[in-house]
């Protein structure tokens, strides 16, 4: 007996024998420029549509609150009993409140941080109930790049400022990138360039200008006016331009995209002032504001391009963070973005250290405490080897701690909310706990950083003046 044929046709993939005419009728008309416009205004529809998700009616975003569990377990390190008994002997504290009679208590963040106050100061002293910080030393500032994009950037960074901020520090975020990501993420609203660092960039070479101009005047040479937009500059401030977010201790200075003009501006400004150190123009603005007395934390938010905002943000920083995902071509192109770090920094080195030579004066040399690469998005089941083979080549550069991508994460971002903004109560403890694990080990491994090149300063201060 014969056994069944089997049929030797098999399905041709999609693309093969598609029909010319049927094609054309389902090819919209040709568009133009104006178009763009069109599609820009469907975005931002869309875009306001998901924004309101985390909006209240008044429009404003509000954080959630935090119960007993979560404070006694991630937040102040007390025993729950001991914990409410401190509120019982002490009823000017904070007392939180119940969503019903005899329930859990609950507390915004400011209250907690009233609380954590309260026990660093009454307190047992073995424990750390206030954030590490040596007196009379600035604030760190941590930076994070990559000229990738979609290596978790953003959400890196916004996480570390609301774990830094959870810990107890006062944060300052200040977005570079002109897509605005990060000012979205925490409610920020900037109408133009003029609320965002541009002024504080403008106002410092306006200070070398008016510094060559005198120069100019001594040499009975003509000086070079200043413009609008520079004589305007030099009225801003930096307490000006920051904004207040939902979290009571992370400020804002936001962006938006008509900051990147930046990048055409500067050059310019460079072409004009060849003295114009550019690259210390976000650091002494914000020292001279005395920004770096009133925050701990301030974390920078680069473009994904090593660009002139870029160099001021890694220039400034005393920490670089450059987060990327365990795959090749994110691999490959992190080891491009070290290459163009070295090549560029090495050239303003250079270029910086020829003319003070010439003039017996100290050299330049670029030096960040501490530069760590971060896994990001990272699954174990299918990225453990490259993971590894990555470390065995980057060795301590590489933070052996693995970001994962959990469905907390996930769903945190359909709700445009960072992950320590999700309620548990959404999912439940265990799930909530596993979720947030990655984050706070990130936050464990970088504030490790922090307070060690603190404490190194500290120290260095303690020999300077023996």
């Amino acid at each position: 007996m014969k056994s069944p044929t089997r049929s030797t046709k098999t399905a041709q993939p999609p693309y093969v024998g598609l029909d010319p005419d049927i094609a054309a009728t389902q090819l919209e008309c040709a568009m133009g420029t104006a178009d763009f416009a069109r599609i820009a205004q469907a975005c931002a529809s869309g875009r306001q549509d998901l924004e309101s998700r985390g909006l209240e009616e008044n429009g404003n975003r509000s954080l959630r609150l935090f119960s007993t569990w979560e404070i006694t377990r991630y937040l102040i390190p007390v025993a729950t009993g001991h914990f409410r008994r401190v509120l019982k002997e002490n009823p000017d504290l904070p007392q939180g409140m119940s969503e019903t009679s005899g329930g859990a208590k609950w507390f915004t963040l400011d209250e907690v941080l009233q609380l954590r106050a309260h026990f660093g100061t009454k307190g047992s002293k073995a424990k750390d109930y206030r954030p590490y910080r040596p007196d009379g030393l600035p604030a760190k500032m941590l930076a994070v790049a990559n000229f990738k994009g979609g290596v978790g950037k953003t959400s890196t960074a916004a996480h570390l400022a609301m774990s830094a901020a959870l810990d107890g520090y006062k944060v300052l975020v200040i977005d570079l990138d002109s897509q605005g990501s990060m000012t979205s993420i925490f409610g920020g609203q900037v109408q133009d360039e003029w609320q965002t660092v541009f002024p504080l960039l403008a106002r410092h070479y306006a200070r070398t200008l008016q510094s060559d101009n005198q120069a100019r005047a001594a040499r009975g040479e003509v000086p070079q006016p200043l413009d609008d937009t520079l004589s305007s500059a030099l009225q801003v401030k930096a307490p000006e331009l920051i904004q207040k977010t939902h979290w009571p201790n992370i400020d804002l200075i936001g962006a938006q995209l008509n900051l990147y003009w930046a990048e055409f501006q500067i050059p310019v400004w460079r072409m004009n002032a060849r003295g114009w150190r550019l690259w210390d123009a976000l650091t002494e603005s914000l020292d001279e504001d005395g920004i770096l007395d009133e925050y701990d934390l301030i974390f920078l938010d680069t473009p994904p391009a090593l660009g002139y905002l870029t160099i001021n943000g890694l220039a400034a920083a005393d920490i670089l963070l450059v987060p990327l995902g365990a795959s090749f071509l994110e691999f490959d192109s992190t080891g491009r973005f070290f290459d163009m770090l070295h090549a560029t920094f090495g050239s303003i080195e250079e270029a910086e250290n020829i003319a003070a030579r010439a003039l017996g004066r100290e050299g330049l040399a670029f030096e960040w405490d501490a530069v760590r690469a971060l896994i990001t998005r990272y699954d174990s089941s299918q990225q453990a080897e490259l993971a590894a083979l990555m470390q065995s080549y980057l060795g301590p550069t590489l933070s052996p701690h693995r970001q994962g991508f959990t469905a907390l994460i996930g769903q945190a971002g359909e709700q445009v909310q960072g992950i320590y903004e999700a309620d548990y109560r959404d999912f439940n403890r265990e799930t909530y706990a596993r979720g947030r694990e990655t984050f706070d080990a990130t936050w464990a491994a970088v504030k490790s950083l922090i307070i060690g090149a603190w404490r190194r300063d500290e120290l260095a201060n303690q020999r300077a003046a023996e």
